[in-house]
């Protein structure tokens, strides 16, 4: 795994096939049929709608472009099936080697799922996650530089071309050309009219491992069949930078026993380190608020 670290390092993401087992593919895929129903029939509420970007996500339009806490034990079998696969060998292999740390160290944190809206094609802006658009050059270099306690990835089931990045700038700020095209909260025309962008195109089974403050954007196609497993780890060794930008979706339902139960010895040991750091920032009573607006 050491050519993927460099590549990491370097250019802010990192693609790497196979971390899905044949024989768990066709039952994620399963699975996300059974959640996405749900949301599009309005049985499953926690979703990411259509015309907005960022949390808190409210109930304003009828459609969905992601599906929230699929691990969640309400969605019984399902549940069972991503929990397994978010603490499977494979994957935790990957991220140890990508942040350097022990897998005592890993820290659960977000599982969600990226879908094709129903009837609304459209772009999210281009940001950093957990950098404002507004941040001066200063602010910018100062929280790229603490940046490095957790990964996020995408995991396509299905051919997936929604993804822009611009490779490298996790490690810098923004060029003027590249502020100018991100200081808005609206979408690109064309995401890649911005200085450097690339396009990821994932084929079924590829994940991409990526820098969370690097700066990107996405697209979406109501014609294209899209279920990507969007999730994050985190190192906790590394202090509680990573709250505001994880505890900000609501992971309070973490706490239940019944949320535990079915996880193996690896996925208690992880949830064990989330519920330390939620811990400690209920103790600091200071609120958690939100990373971004829009």
């Amino acid at each position: 795994m050491a050519s993927i670290k460099a590549t990491y390092d370097d250019q802010g993401y990192v693609v790497v096939p196979s971390l899905v087992e044949p024989t768990d593919f066709h039952l994620l895929q399963d699975a996300c049929e059974d959640v996405i129903n749900r949301t599009r029939l309005g049985n499953w509420t926690h979703r990411r709608t259509v015309g907005k970007q960022f949390p808190p996500f409210n109930n304003d339009n009828p459609d969905s472009w992601g599906v929230q806490h699929v691990m969640h034990p309400d969605l019984g079998s399902s549940a069972e099936v991503f929990k397994k696969w978010y603490t499977s060998d494979a994957l935790a292999k990957a991220i140890c080697d990508l942040l350097e740390c022990k897998e005592q160290d890993l820290q659960m944190e977000l599982f969600n799922l990226l879908i094709n809206p129903e009837s609304h094609s459209f772009a999210l802006r281009w940001h950093r996650d957990d950098i404002r658009e507004n941040a001066t050059e200063e602010e910018e270099r100062q929280s790229l530089g603490k940046w490095n306690n957790g990964v996020q990835w995408n995991t396509a089931l299905y051919e997936d071309a929604c993804l822009f990045i611009v490779p490298g700038s996790h490690k810098t700020p923004r060029s003027p050309g590249q502020r100018a095209l991100s200081s808005t909260q609206e979408p690109p025309e064309n995401p890649l009219d911005m200085p450097g962008a690339v396009r990821l195109t994932l084929k079924p089974g590829e994940t991409v491992f990526y820098n969370s403050n690097i700066l990107h954007c996405a697209t979406y196609d109501c014609t294209a069949k899209r279920a990507t497993l969007h999730a994050t780890m985190g190192d906790s060794r590394r202090g509680a930078d990573r709250a505001r930008n994880i505890l900000q979706h609501g992971l309070i339902w973490m706490k239940e026993d019944r949320f535990k139960t079915g996880l193996d010895d690896r996925g208690v040991a992880m949830l064990d380190q989330l519920l330390s750091l939620q811990k400690r920032v209920e103790e600091s009573g200071k609120p958690v608020g939100f990373s971004l607006e829009g």
